[in-house]
């Protein structure tokens, strides 16, 4: 069950988002063994220490930039953690499958 926030609390949670807000997503991602793996919505809330925007259910939120000017945070950690991301079909939670070696360039 996803818990309730009050609007300040969400905005203030859209404001900080790209100052490094994704790392703990990124350090949790790099220490990861497994070529793919599923975490709900629940379980990247509680590694990030705060709620995810209300973007975060659609998928474009997650899945990698086609347009460099359309780059965002959380997309930048997921990449540097080694992953690729893509909502689950039933909107429940995100799949993270391992970059190849030639697509996975680490602290870039």
């Amino acid at each position: 069950m996803r818990r309730t926030y009050r609007l300040t609390e969400c905005f203030s949670t859209q404001r900080s988002a790209g100052l490094g807000d994704y790392d703990p997503l990124r350090e949790y991602l790099s220490r990861q063994t497994l070529s793919e793996l599923v975490l709900s919505f629940e379980a990247i809330e509680e590694i990030l220490g705060f709620a995810l925007p209300r973007a975060s259910q659609r998928a474009s939120w997650w899945e990698k930039e086609r347009n460099p000017e359309n780059a965002r945070p959380q997309r930048d950690a997921i990449r540097d953690g080694g992953y690729e991301a893509t909502r689950l079909a039933d909107g429940k939670g995100v799949r993270f499958r391992r970059l190849s070696a030639g697509r996975y360039r680490p602290g870039r």
